[in-house]
């Protein structure tokens, strides 16, 4: 049986997720074994960039007509294209000036040449075509990169966290930051998974894995409030990698 061809591509973003898959240093010759890795810039310059691909994975944002002309073509090319890191999920942090005047944004920044820039309000890959498999992060956990491989090698779409990274901070039996010390800690309605890395050395979650499923954004804020933080405060912390306008749970939260 042949094995699956696969693609690793990097839109707008900081390629810290390709980074990651790279850094799986002990299970990279077995996942070469398994896979036949042929368009993977950051890894080789020995690439296909036409051939048809079993798997593509994709991290970044849509940024610009060429990222969007870039995506629709990788799509054509892959049977399964999963959405590698927060960024490619979400949004990310590129995503928190989205519903800002693009234009005004980029004469403010680069004065009146920059009006010649490719620049779009961001997407993400969701917005723009069909995902199959998304996995979050800012970077994504190697863990979850490995599982997913191993459950698409066997036919199956992976089973991801859904539960929020509170719940990983009650079984690893840590001390709530927002109860016991007043802290913004977004752990209540963030996706698990990280096994509440920060939490557990005492830093509030700053949300980078952006979404739980069905998190009850204003409840949770009610109980922030409840602990002395302002809507305001909750509210801008939040934009930093799943924007929310206006407090209003936008498209990329529903679509999580």
């Amino acid at each position: 049986m042949p094995k699956p061809a696969v693609g690793m591509f990097g839109l707008t973003g900081c390629a810290g997720d390709q980074l990651t898959v790279l850094n799986c240093e002990d299970e990279l010759l077995g996942m070469v074994e398994l896979l036949d890795i042929r368009d993977f810039l950051t890894a080789s310059s020995d690439r296909d960039e036409s051939c048809p691909l079993d798997i593509a994975f994709v991290e970044g944002v849509v940024a610009s007509k060429r990222d969007e002309e870039r995506l629709r073509r990788i799509r054509a090319r892959c049977d399964t294209l999963v959405a590698l890191g927060t960024c490619a999920v979400c949004g990310g942090i590129p995503a928190m000036d989205r519903d800002f005047d693009r234009d005004r944004l980029i004469v403010d920044l680069y004065g009146p040449g920059g009006r010649q820039f490719d620049a779009l309000p961001v997407r993400a890959l969701h917005e723009v075509v069909s995902v199959n498999v998304k996995i979050t992060g800012c970077p994504i956990e190697k863990h979850e990169f490995l599982a997913c491989i191993a459950s698409l090698l066997n036919g199956d779409l992976p089973i991801l966290p859904e539960y929020p990274v509170c719940m990983e901070c009650r079984l690893r039996e840590n001390r709530c930051l927002l109860i016991h010390d007043g802290l913004c800690c977004l752990g209540p309605i963030t996706l698990g998974g990280c096994h509440a890395r920060c939490p557990s050395l005492g830093v509030s979650c700053v949300g980078c894995r952006g979404p739980a499923r069905d998190a009850n954004l204003e409840a949770a804020v009610m109980v922030f409030e409840q602990h002395g933080l302002p809507r305001d405060v909750v509210w801008q912390r939040l934009q930093t990698f799943a924007p929310v306008p206006d407090g209003r749970l936008p498209q990329a939260w529903e679509e999580r």
